[in-house]
């Protein structure tokens, strides 16, 4: 079964300068709070070992996305093009922006798309200076997306801001609401908030859930796969959010979730396909 992992962070480039591989002890605490127990190619820092594991569990494709945060640690979108051109068809990559500046941002996603990139991520809370997700200075930038039928990642849940309001899928409902063509990836599943953003997904056609590391034996998990298993089937798509999780555990452990076949399928492969326009 060919699987696309959402969620990627190598270690190369400007990865291995951000809090998950420049301080592996606290990584570490937190893969092991989670049940699991880091990934060798993350404590080796070793990207032969990465491509050794995501070999092993039929990880024929990973989605590296940039970063722009004080608190993470940034990743340019120059790394990101240069690791997916390096390893050619093994990645895409979606930009980060700095929706600080209206026109610089938007000029930030035509460069990115000249350059092949498959999507843009928005991280709000995540910024210099937090924001949130529906903040009117993304709305141009929202616009700019759904006009030229690009995808946006917005990362909400987990550590997605200075407090919890940072996640709040509100916020997100009314983005998804004004924005009716845009397609819309949440990242860390808006988790903890999991019966809220299934119904911002009910109603809401546009709105895919990528929960990651926050769907591993975390509460709400099971409301996740019902909704998986049910009208959210076409829009859940499966990520590890390596190295914070071990890649090659976390995709063993996720095949023998109790999906139908051809839910996860859908979950593994086809959804993120069909949402960023790729066919790896």
């Amino acid at each position: 079964m060919k699987i696309i992992d959402f969620r990627v962070r190598p270690p190369l480039k400007g990865f291995l300068d951000m809090v998950m591989y420049s301080n592996g002890e606290r990584r570490d605490r937190f893969t092991r709070q989670l049940g699991l127990e880091p990934a060798p190619s993350a404590v080796e820092r070793s990207m032969p070992l990465l491509l050794q594991e995501m070999q092993a569990v039929e990880v024929v494709h990973g989605v590296i996305t940039g970063r722009t945060s004080d608190f993470f640690g940034s990743v340019s979108n120059e790394d990101v093009a240069a690791i997916v051109q390096e390893y050619p068809g093994r990645f895409s990559a979606i930009a980060a922006i700095d929706p600080a500046n209206r026109k610089a941002a938007i000029a930030q996603i035509d460069a990115a798309l000249a350059q092949g990139f498959v999507g843009v991520t928005i991280e709000p809370g995540a910024y210099p200076v937090p924001i949130y997700a529906d903040d009117r200075k993304l709305y141009p930038i929202y616009a700019h997306l759904e006009d030229r039928n690009v995808p946006v990642v917005i990362m909400t849940g987990g550590n997605a801001g200075p407090d919890l309001s940072y996640s709040n899928p509100i916020q997100l409902d009314r983005v998804a609401g004004d924005f009716p063509n845009l397609r819309i990836a949440v990242s860390h599943g808006n988790w903890p908030w999991v019966s809220e953003i299934i119904h911002v997904a009910f109603r809401r056609s546009n709105v895919y859930v990528s929960p990651d590391m926050y769907l591993y034996n975390m509460p709400g998990m099971d409301d996740y796969l019902r909704a998986a298993n049910g009208f959210l089937a076409d829009r859940f798509i499966f990520a590890t959010a390596y190295p914070l999780v071990p890649l090659k555990a976390y995709t063993e452990w996720f095949v023998k979730l109790p999906l139908k076949p051809e839910n996860m399928q859908k979950c593994v492969y086809q959804n993120a396909a069909n949402f960023l326009g790729i066919a790896p």
